[in-house]
């Protein structure tokens, strides 16, 4: 496995997928390293969740069979 050499906050995640971020606060808090979500402290007042590469590919699973469930909001769409 190869290093990590990047992270990527919730709120990065949440905008890149276009995901509420509340709801992905709840997908991602059963999640754990392995799965690429870690926890970086110094980013807001107690840390924020942020994924790897592969946390960001665990999610859109999660995500994914979430909403093929019929759970979980549509997509926001960004204002134009």
């Amino acid at each position: 496995m190869a290093a990590i050499s990047r992270v990527f906050t919730i709120d990065y995640v949440a905008k890149l997928l276009g995901e509420d971020v509340e709801w992905l606060h709840e997908l991602e808090i059963d999640m754990e390293p392995e799965d690429g979500r870690l926890w970086v402290h110094g980013v807001g007042e107690d840390g924020v969740p942020a994924f790897t590469d592969f946390g960001i590919e665990c999610l859109k699973e999660i995500i994914a069979n979430e909403k093929a469930a019929g759970r979980g909001p549509w997509p926001i769409r960004s204002p134009k």
